[in-house]
């Protein structure tokens, strides 16, 4: 195996000191009245982040991992052993590396629940089996090259990277698979359709309108369960204010034939 990549500690602009995100450290200040400086943070520490650290996220890239951490955990409901994390951070058992904050970790024959923020794989005896993660065009170049390397490192059996890409001014999104082999992570081949066949959740996914979709056994695709919890929470509400002016057409009835 090779070594944990070495990333330069890179800094963000000086007008956006802000970019890749921030932590508060403290200040040797008294006990009683402690004060914190927000730090920005560097392109490192986005690669091994700090239980503490806020890091900056787009709306397109909440909702996608949104979507995937509701259908993972939909598809997993039955298995008391298994998990699925988002944006908790994995500690590794192997010397050298350092954790990594991924967007969504699987992971199979957990003893315990656990209110994790950071998930020890030593401690826990368990690794993750599927590790996702949707690229930044910020952060980008660590899912597909260093987060490549060391997730190899780190005994992951599958990686998929979810890549918001533009060709000719044009958004495409596009869907990478890499499956560990003997001489370490190789690509997963797609379907005559361009998707990815995800055997531990027993799932495709793939693009449709330039979206993330999943798709089950069937090629039925898994919906967004919140769009479904609103639909839901729409048709019960229809439902309850046509019964109730059913209520008050029986009445309108029964005063019309004089039984009320």
């Amino acid at each position: 195996m090779t070594a944990p990549t070495t990333i330069a500690p890179i800094q963000p602009p000086p007008d956006d000191p802000f970019l890749y995100g921030w932590r508060y450290v403290r200040r040797s200040e008294p006990e009683d009245s402690p004060e914190f400086d927000q730090v920005p943070l560097t392109l490192e520490d986005v690669l091994h982040p700090e239980e503490s650290d806020f890091i900056v996220h787009s709306e397109a890239h909440e909702r996608r991992n949104l979507y995937l951490y509701d259908v993972f955990g939909a598809r997993l409901a039955d298995d008391s052993t298994a998990v699925v994390l988002h944006d908790v951070r994995v500690a590794w058992d192997v010397p050298g590396l350092k954790a990594h904050g991924p967007d969504l970790a699987v992971i199979f024959g957990i003893r315990e629940r656990k209110n994790w923020s950071t998930f020890n794989v030593a401690a826990e005896g368990v690794r993750p089996t599927l590790i996702v993660e949707v690229t930044s065009p910020e952060t980008a170049a660590l899912d597909r090259s260093a987060k490549l390397e060391e997730y190899n490192l780190a005994r992951v059996p599958l990686y998929v990277i979810i890549d918001p890409l533009t060709y000719g001014g044009q958004p495409r999104l596009l869907v990478l698979g890499y499956r560990q082999g003997p001489h370490g992570y190789q690509p997963l081949a797609a379907d005559e359709r361009g998707r990815l066949w995800l055997d531990p959740l027993r799932l495709w996914i793939g693009v449709a309108d330039n979206e993330i979709v999943c798709y089950d056994e069937a090629d039925q695709p898994l919906g967004d369960y919140r769009a479904l919890t609103v639909a839901l929470t729409a048709a019960e509400r229809r439902a309850d204010e046509a019964e109730e002016r059913l209520r008050e057409l029986e009445a309108e009835l029964r005063r019309l034939r004089g039984e009320g």
